[in-house]
């Protein structure tokens, strides 16, 4: 899955995609066309679309800027490419939009607690990643407690699991994201790391977004952009432990990546 952020305050590549005409943030599509192409030319087969930052101390955007932020870009990549595309949301009207416009799969890092969000869902036949978070972006790193987090996060999932299929939605429309770096500390993100394999216990497709965080940067003391090889260390270590989704920036290195852990496995 490679990360297209239509944000001017994403934590690593957001403000890439600005025009240069006005002096306001506004997408240039033809950015992004090239950005999307590169993506998928490295091996991306999901491309996720996200209009609103949800980085820590991340500031709340209206529904209607979301909206002019994501949709064209949607409608552009779907007019350009035979590629899944996703999109970044927990507002249930750009949900229904963004599927109108050619999204396939809905990523939400409430896992569909707004209530309007199931409804939409349940009525059309979009795929949904559920992902756990604690608290809100704007505050989610100032204070998080869990009794176990592996369990915690596995049973809210379930709950969430619960709540879609009491909607309507098949579960085999549905993914599962622990959630690295959304209200938890460096070692709640690797105990997660580490116990990756209970999430079978769902028996979901899990979907790990690692990519250049600060789980990372912490270990490697390197700004977002250098975090790579960190990225890839950790991407290996969930593949290792069941990922079967990697939400990446560096599509072109993951790939490398995933291959030399598939040969690893197949190896006798």
């Amino acid at each position: 899955m490679g990360i297209i952020n239509a944000t001017p305050d994403s934590f690593s590549d957001g403000s890439e995609f600005a025009s240069a005409k006005v002096s306001h943030f506004v997408i240039d599509v033809d950015k992004v066309l090239g950005r999307v192409k590169t993506l998928i030319d490295e091996g991306a087969r999901i491309i996720d679309i996200g209009g609103e930052s949800t980085r820590p101390g991340a500031v709340e955007v209206s529904v209607e800027e979301e909206l002019a932020r994501v949709i064209p870009l949607i409608e552009a990549i779907r007019n350009n490419f035979d590629v899944c595309i996703s999109v970044d949301t927990s507002s249930a009207v750009v949900m229904s939009e963004a599927i109108n416009a050619g999204a396939e799969l809905v990523n939400d890092i409430r896992a569909l607690a707004n209530p309007e969000t199931l409804a939409v869902i349940a009525n059309t036949k979009a795929a949904i990643c559920l992902m756990h978070m604690q608290g809100q972006p704007r505050t989610m790193q100032q204070e998080y407690h869990y009794e176990n987090v592996v369990t915690d996060v596995v049973d809210f999932l379930k709950q969430r699991i619960e709540a879609c299929e009491n909607a309507g939605i098949n579960k085999e429309r549905l993914l599962v994201d622990p959630g690295f770096g959304f209200g938890k500390s460096l070692e709640h993100n690797f105990q997660l790391l580490r116990n990756l394999t209970q999430f079978s216990s769902l028996k979901l497709p899990v979907l790990v977004g690692i990519s250049r965080k600060s789980m990372i940067g912490r270990l490697v003391n390197r700004p977002p952009k250098e975090r790579v090889a960190g990225s890839l260390a950790a991407t290996v270590l969930a593949l290792e432990n069941g990922a079967l989704i990697v939400r990446t920036h560096d599509v072109a290195a993951t790939i490398d990546a995933i291959r030399v852990h598939s040969m690893y496995t197949q190896a006798v």
